[in-house]
């Protein structure tokens, strides 16, 4: 099985990689836009290495993070979509690989290309910002990780009931897009009408953000059990809906 998973895996890699907008949107976007944001944000005109406050309501890093993760599951949305409308899943359902082989090898490859976007974005950031990225890196990437998991899960039930692989990416835009405005990077999640808040606090981004905001401030994992469990239990709960309603064909 192992053997079959990374074989799988590889053409995975292969195919996104073949796929220039896909490595652009997945991996140098969200650096760009995290420059860009840190470079406003921070006062670039007048000091040479600008610094944000570490309680800033907005996190060009977060944003950034969180903008990896999104294009993540559109990705997976677009390739599973693909997948189906050209036969490829039911050929690969045909094959000796179990269902979680070939789903699970879509999830490792986002994984390895999160933590390929969040080490360029490392590197830009302690290059051109040396004050902004005052944060325990590898507790940042291990949020950042398990946020993609949990929006990744959410992402599958979404290619589970897309039609075509035509209204993929607008369909899951307008699913994941949205998600961020309400998700607490921009202002408090209590500032939000009763409605909006419950919404909030059942997406993955809300805790995304605050796992992720709880870390970069210093406060390390064990004050944000609450938030790394409720990505657990939302990625738990999509990976249930997931085997109901996914269609290979």
């Amino acid at each position: 099985m192992l053997t079959g998973f990374w074989k799988l895996t590889w053409v995975e890699i292969k195919v996104f990689v073949r796929e220039p907008m896909g490595v652009i949107g997945s991996l140098l976007i969200p650096v760009v836009l995290f420059v860009v944001f840190s470079r406003t944000l921070g006062g670039a005109k007048s000091a040479p290495t600008p610094t944000l406050p570490v309680n800033s309501p907005f996190n060009p890093a977060i944003f950034a993070a969180l903008f990896l993760a999104i294009s993540a599951a559109l990705s997976l949305i677009a390739i599973i979509s693909i997948y189906r409308e050209g036969g490829i899943l039911k050929r690969l359902r045909a094959t000796p690989l179990s269902p979680v082989t070939i789903l699970g090898s879509h999830v490792f490859v986002k994984l390895v290309f999160t933590v390929i976007g969040m080490a360029l974005l490392v590197l830009a950031g302690r290059r051109m910002f040396p004050g902004l990225m005052q944060v325990h890196v590898i507790g940042f990437i291990a949020a950042v990780l398990l946020s993609t998991v949990s929006i990744l899960s959410a992402g599958f039930v979404v290619a589970s009931i897309v039609p075509t692989a035509r209204f993929a990416q607008p369909i899951g835009a307008a699913v994941f897009y949205p998600m961020i405005t309400i998700s607490g990077l921009f202002f408090p999640v209590d500032r939000l009408p009763i409605g909006l808040r419950v919404l909030a606090n059942i997406l993955p981004t809300t805790h995304a953000v605050a796992l992720m905001q709880g870390v970069w401030a210093g406060s390390g994992w064990t004050t944000q059990l609450g938030s790394a469990a409720a990505l657990i239990a939302i990625s738990a709960v999509c990976i249930a809906l997931t085997t109901r309603v996914f269609r290979w064909e």
